[in-house]
C-alpha cells in the first residue's frame, strides 16, 4: 500500500508579515500534482490545516479546494493540530466524509480507524489529533495532566482497537505532537502547556508507520516515525531546508517499510545578508538575490539613514532589517533601564540614550539640540496637571468634553 504523508500547512500565515497565500497555493498545488503523479492509495495530513483557529475566509478555500482535489486521489485522512480548532471543524467530519476526507479532531476520534486493503490484507489508518492535556486527559483517563499522559492514553485506545480486529492489520498512525528527538524550527508554537511538551518514541510503538506533524523541519525520528514537514518555509532557518512530502509503501506483515521524500518546489527562496549598507548595494556579488525573501544585517559604525528603503531599491523582499555594528560590545541588558536613569536628569537621559543606541556619544552641536528640545518640552508641560477631584471642586476650568459629576 502505498501513503502520501504531508503536514502543517499552516493556510493564511503570513512570514515576517509578508503575504504567503500565492505561495502556500502553489505548494498546494504541487502537492496534488504529485498525488496526481503517484497514485497513492490514501493520503495523510498530520494536522495544522490552518494557521489560526479562525482563518481568514481565503485560507479556508485555500485548504477546502487542495483537500478536495487530493479526496479525488485517494482517501484523505486529516487531523487536527494545535493551530486548529477541534470545535470549529470537528462538526463537519460527518459531512466532508462523503467526500473522501476523514477528519479526527477529538478524543472519540482516535480509535475510529480507516480501514483500507490491499493483496496483504488490511491496513488501520489512525488519526490522533493534537489533545491539549488540561482539556483531554480526564476524558481519555490519562493518569496525570501531561502530554506523555495524554497521548500514552490515547494510543492505548488505538492498540486495543487494532487488537480487536484480530491483530492481522497494519497499523498507521498520523498525530500532532514533539516527540523527542526531534530538531525545532523557529516558527513552531509551544505546546508545553499542560506540561512537558516531549514524548518519547515509544510511546507509539507497535505502529508501522508513523506519520507526524508539528515540527516543520522534514526528518525521521525513529526508524518508521517521520515528520513531513511544512509545505512552505516559515523561517529563515526553515528556507535553508528543501521542502517535501513523504511517499511511503507498506509491503507484507513483518516487511520493512520504505520512505522515500518527494520534493516541493520552492516558491520564494531565503536568505541572509552581513555588511556595511554601502557594500550591500554595490557588490554584483548580491544581484541573485534580488528576488528573495531577505533578513539584512548591517554592521555600518552607525545606524545609516533610511536603511530600508534604500535596500528595497535594490532587494524588494527584505523582511527584517537589523543593525549590528562590528566590534562594539554586546548590547546591554534592557531590563535596567529604570535603574540606570534614576537621579538623572533629562538632558543626561536623551544622551545617554543615543548613546545606547548609536553606539556613539552625541557631538556638541547634537547635545545643543537636544538640550533645546527638553527646554521646549518643558514649556509646553503644565506645571502640575489638573486631577477629576479639582476640576469638580471648581478649583480649575473643567476641561473640553468634561462634565462636573460625572
Amino acid at each position: 500500500m502505498r501513503i502520501l504523508h504531508t503536514a502543517d500547512w499552516h493556510v493564511g500565515r503570513t512570514f515576517h508579515r509578508a503575504d504567503l497565500h500565492e505561495a502556500q497555493a502553489a505548494a498546494l498545488d504541487a502537492l496534488v500534482a504529485l498525488a496526481q503523479e503517484h497514485r497513492p492509495d490514501a493520503i495523510l495530513v498530520a494536522g495544522d490545516l490552518f494557521d489560526r483557529a479562525i482563518p481568514p475566509v481565503a485560507a479556508v478555500e485555500l485548504a477546502c479546494g487542495a483537500l478536495a482535489r487530493l479526496a479525488r486521489v485517494a482517501p484523505v485522512l486529516a487531523i487536527t493540530g494545535n493551530h486548529d480548532s477541534p470545535g470549529r471543524l470537528g462538526p463537519f467530519a460527518r459531512l466532508i466524509e462523503a467526500a473522501g476526507v476523514h477528519l479526527r479532531s477529538g478524543v472519540d476520534d482516535v480509535n475510529r480507524p480507516l480501514v483500507l486493503e490491499d493483496e496483504h490484507g488490511p491496513v488501520a489508518l489512525y488519526g490522533v489529533p493534537y489533545l491539549e492535556p488540561d482539556v483531554t486527559h480526564e476524558a481519555l483517563g490519562a493518569g496525570e495532566r501531561s502530554h506523555a499522559a495524554v497521548l500514552g492514553a490515547a494510543m492505548d485506545r488505538v492498540r486495543a482497537d487494532a487488537a480487536g480486529r484480530d491483530g492481522t492489520a497494519r497499523i498507521v498512525v498520523t498525530a500532532h505532537a514533539f516527540v523527542h528527538g526531534g530538531q525545532v524550527s523557529p516558527s513552531e508554537r509551544d505546546i508545553t502547556v499542560g506540561g512537558a511538551a516531549e514524548v518519547a518514541a515509544s510511546t507509539f510503538s507497535g505502529v508501522d508507520y508513523l506519520a507526524l506533524g508539528h515540527l516543520h523541519q522534514p526528518h525521521a525520528v525513529a526508524p518508521g516515525a517521520r515528520y513531513a514537514g511544512s509545505p512552505v518555509a516559515y523561517s529563515f532557518v526553515e528556507g535553508r531546508i528543501p521542502r517535501s512530502a513523504v511517499l511511503v509503501e507498506l509491503g507484507a506483515p513483518g516487511e520493512p517499510v520504505t520512505e522515500r521524500l518527494l520534493p516541493l518546489p520552492t516558491w520564494r527562496a531565503t536568505a541572509e545578508l552581513r555588511g556595511r549598507l554601502a557594500d550591500l548595494l554595490d557588490d554584483p556579488a548580491h544581484d541573485a538575490l534580488a528576488d528573495r525573501w531577505l533578513r539584512v544585517t548591517l554592521t555600518d559604525d552607525e545606524r545609516p539613514a533610511s536603511p530600508m528603503e534604500r535596500l528595497r531599491a535594490r532587494f524588494p523582499h527584505v523582511l527584517v532589517l537589523e543593525h549590528e555594528p562590528e566590534g562594539r560590545p554586546a548590547t546591554r541588558a534592557r531590563t535596567d533601564y529604570a535603574a540606570r536613569v534614576r537621579g538623572v536628569g533629562d538632558l543626561e537621559v536623551a544622551m545617554r540614550f543615543v548613546d545606547d543606541v548609536r553606539g556613539r556619544a552625541a557631538d556638541d552641536a547634537e547635545r545643543d539640540l537636544l538640550d533645546r528640545a527638553v527646554v521646549a518640552a518643558r514649556r509646553e508641560e503644565p506645571a502640575s496637571r489638573p486631577t477629576r477631584k479639582d476640576a469638580d471642586r471648581g478649583r480649575v476650568p473643567v476641561g473640553a468634553g468634561d462634565r462636573p459629576g460625572r
